[in-house]
């Protein structure tokens, strides 16, 4: 059976923990393969590959500088991750509203009978 691609959505490519953790890098601005290779202890071989990916998802953009390569961080291109977070987001609210309200109430009827 083939393997699904990685690069079809940012769900995919976002899977891999090493590919979170160069986001996780980069959110602090942008790095070169190399850099990147150094901070998180990975060959360059192997950062290169995942930024690949994420490249061909949009997740992080290149910039050329003479030799270098530089990669930085496209925060938009993870909304459709953020809006499927927030989902979950509002229902633990909503149950953490509930509960809050539960509580309030029992500590009232506590106050009521001391």
């Amino acid at each position: 059976m083939a393997r699904t691609p990685t690069t079809t959505d940012v769900f995919n490519a976002v899977a891999e923990a090493s590919r979170r953790d160069l986001l996780d890098a980069l959110s602090s601005g942008e790095a070169t393969v190399g850099e990147l290779a150094e901070r998180l202890g990975l060959s360059q071989p192997a950062v290169s590959k995942h930024l690949g990916v994420l490249r061909a998802v949009g997740v992080v953009h290149v910039r050329v500088d003479g030799k270098h390569r530089w990669y930085r961080l496209n925060g938009p291109a993870l909304k459709p991750i953020h809006d499927w977070v927030r989902t979950f987001e509002r229902t633990w609210n909503t149950r953490l509203d509930r509960l809050d309200d539960l509580l309030a109430e029992l500590h009232s009827q506590e106050k009521k009978q001391s």
